[in-house]
């Protein structure tokens, strides 16, 4: 599956599937949560929170190619991603694109 962020695959002729999209709330557990609040005082990265967002991606963008498989597409353009704060620790992350199909 190849995934873009361009609304083009050069030196691909595409049909247009449909929309497809994943996305996933994810979460730290309670001990690294409070860890990374005494974080914040001293400044710095918070790695367990840079750990979630990169599996959260992850596993949006598996759920989005699986969807996109099922429509049989051979790509996925125009890809974005989305974040939104659930609750203190917890984190949406969306990822979307266009399912394609080479001609």
């Amino acid at each position: 599956m190849i995934l873009v962020n361009t609304d083009f695959i050069t030196g691909k002729e595409l049909e247009t599937l449909s929309l497809v999209k994943g996305s996933v709330v994810h979460s730290k557990h309670i001990g690294k949560d409070i860890l990374s609040a005494l974080k914040t005082l001293v400044g710095g990265e918070i790695v367990s929170y840079t750990e979630m967002m990169n599996e959260a991606r992850a596993i949006a963008t598996k759920r989005m190619v699986e969807e996109a498989e099922k429509l049989g597409a051979d790509a996925v353009i125009n890809i974005r991603y989305a974040t939104s704060n659930i609750m203190q620790g917890a984190a949406e992350v969306i990822v979307y694109g266009t399912a394609v199909k080479f001609k």
